[in-house]
């Protein structure tokens, strides 16, 4: 198989571009490849620390939510716990000290002039 001249002009200005970047051996060659890789490798570590920092800044403000929803739950409990001694305390009375709500005629308003 002969070259064209056409080939044989691409050829030498691949061959050029080569010797102006200065990659005029295999070992060069190595090297840039590596570099690109090193280069490649540290721009991931990069993202994925970037988004790791995200993430946990999105963990934080969930764990302070749950906190705070926490909180609310408590305030709830207490304050059903609250709503609940009415009827024990209305149960005590009527069964311990047999206590009854009177009459309405039995009823009594006192004014104070």
């Amino acid at each position: 198989m002969k070259k064209t001249p056409k080939s044989l002009k691409s050829s030498a200005a691949e061959q050029s571009i080569l010797k102006w970047a200065g990659i005029t051996r295999s070992s060069s060659l190595t090297l840039m490849v590596l570099l690109g890789l090193v280069l490649s490798t540290g721009l991931s570590v990069i993202e994925t620390t970037h988004d790791n920092r995200f993430s946990f800044n999105a963990l934080q403000v969930l764990k302070d939510e749950a906190n705070e929803l926490d909180v609310e739950w408590g305030q709830l409990l207490l304050e059903q716990s609250t709503f609940g001694v009415d009827g024990r305390i209305e149960l005590k009375a009527v069964e311990q000290l047999r206590m009854r709500v009177p009459e309405i005629t039995n009823i009594v308003m006192v004014k104070n002039d």
